[in-house]
């Protein structure tokens, strides 16, 4: 059976996203090798640094862009390769399908982040941000709070804050500093267009900068 590179299965050297369904984490990576029913990718050195995202068995859907439209894979994470450069291998476990998930770009956009739960309120600031969810330290105070932990989060953009609720997904203290990996929950479709609207300005501003 032919396999169509672009349809069936990323095209080798392209840009995909592998997302965990359910755990609101969404990678960028440059796909690196297509055969034999395997996918090897190489995460973004951006993304979650330092954090184990995925482990062998892990279930995990790859998206890319096919022409003008967006196509889905399932996958299972076969390795994981660390070192000075990541590699995930990942195992095809179905066919392709047309996707109309909407991928959640982010940016490193850094403003003020104040997260509650319970009585505690961490004051920090986001490293990247997405419509989906944040990537933020904060000055730890309290107990470390665990993956699954409920967050009422305002975040200071220039236009004025946003608030919603929000779900902890990992969490690891350096130091005195807690670098928190936040999904959103129910957050109001208008704060995710001033989101994405200040995602893509930070976009732009990274890429004249690399022009200069």
């Amino acid at each position: 059976m032919t396999s169509v590179p672009g349809v069936d299965h990323p095209e080798e050297q392209s840009e995909a996203d592998v997302a965990l369904p359910g755990r609101g984490i969404s990678v960028s990576t440059r796909v690196e090798f297509v055969g034999d029913g395997v996918v090897v990718v190489r995460p973004s050195a951006s993304d979650f640094v330092d954090q184990a995202v995925v482990k062998p068995g892990d279930s995990v859907e790859v998206y890319w862009k096919a022409n003008e439209t967006r196509r889905a894979l399932p996958a299972d994470v076969a390795d994981v390769e660390s070192g000075a450069v990541s590699r995930w291998r990942l195992t095809i476990t179905g066919p392709a399908e047309e996707s109309q998930r909407r991928t959640a770009v982010r940016g490193r956009v850094t403003v003020p982040v104040v997260a509650e739960h319970g009585a505690t309120e961490l004051k920090g600031e986001s490293l990247d941000l997405s419509e989906n969810g944040i990537r933020a330290q904060f000055d730890g105070f309290g107990m470390l709070p665990e993956p699954g932990t409920s967050l009422d989060l305002s975040i200071a953009l220039e236009d004025g804050d946003i608030r919603t609720k929000a779900e902890v997904v990992r969490v690891q203290a350096r130091g005195a500093r807690w670098l928190m990996s936040i999904r959103f929950v129910d957050v109001q479709e208008k704060d995710q267009d001033r989101v994405r609207r200040r995602v893509f300005q930070a976009l732009r501003e990274e890429r004249a900068r690399s022009v200069d």
